[in-house]
């Protein structure tokens, strides 16, 4: 793993809201499509890879996000070098797909809170009437124009990936909208 220096942001407590800042955490890319590199993922990580379209799977401290048919994140504080390093041998090398570290390209925020939706639903065009009553389930949409992948492992709390480069820019749009609760 690299390196990274991440962004500085405090947490934050608004009415019925909570922003925090969760990082460093290991963020892995996995492609692929066939049987035995379902296999050897699972194997390794120790959970199965979501196959439904925008659903994610979570055991420990490690969690999948179903990004396309054949493309997912796979986050946690679980994941290590030794991990990505048998991904790397055993799906990479083997020629089952790729493993890409993105660890220093995501900024992962999270929200928490009663009113996490209705901040959201401030600068995106997504409908999330069905998505913040539904677990495990995910979402790639733009928020306030920039790209943004949301995950929902619990009711109200919602894991919020950003790139690097734009992470600053939307935490104060968060902020500023939050303040308006």
């Amino acid at each position: 793993m690299l390196d990274i220096n991440f962004p500085k942001f405090e947490k934050k407590d608004f009415q019925d809201l909570t922003l925090n800042l969760v990082e460093p955490i290991n963020k892995i890319n996995l492609r692929g499509k066939n049987r035995d590199f379902f296999a050897k993922a699972g194997k390794i990580l120790s959970i199965m890879l979501p196959i439904d379209p925008n659903t994610s799977a979570t055991i420990k401290n490690i969690s999948a996000v179903w990004l396309s048919p054949d493309e997912w994140m796979v986050y946690g504080k679980d994941i290590d070098k030794n991990i990505s390093l048998s991904l790397d041998n055993e799906i990479s090398k083997l020629n089952l797909g790729s493993v890409t570290d993105v660890s220093d390209q995501w900024i992962l925020i999270n929200m928490k809170g009663k009113n996490v939706f209705d901040v959201l639903s401030k600068g995106s065009p997504f409908n999330f009437n069905k998505f913040k009553s539904t677990k495990n389930i995910v979402v790639q949409t733009l928020l306030n124009h920039v790209d943004v992948i949301l995950h929902q492992n619990d009711l109200n709390n919602v894991n919020l990936f950003v790139r690097k480069s734009f992470s600053e820019h939307l935490w104060l749009w968060i902020n500023d909208s939050s303040s308006f609760l």
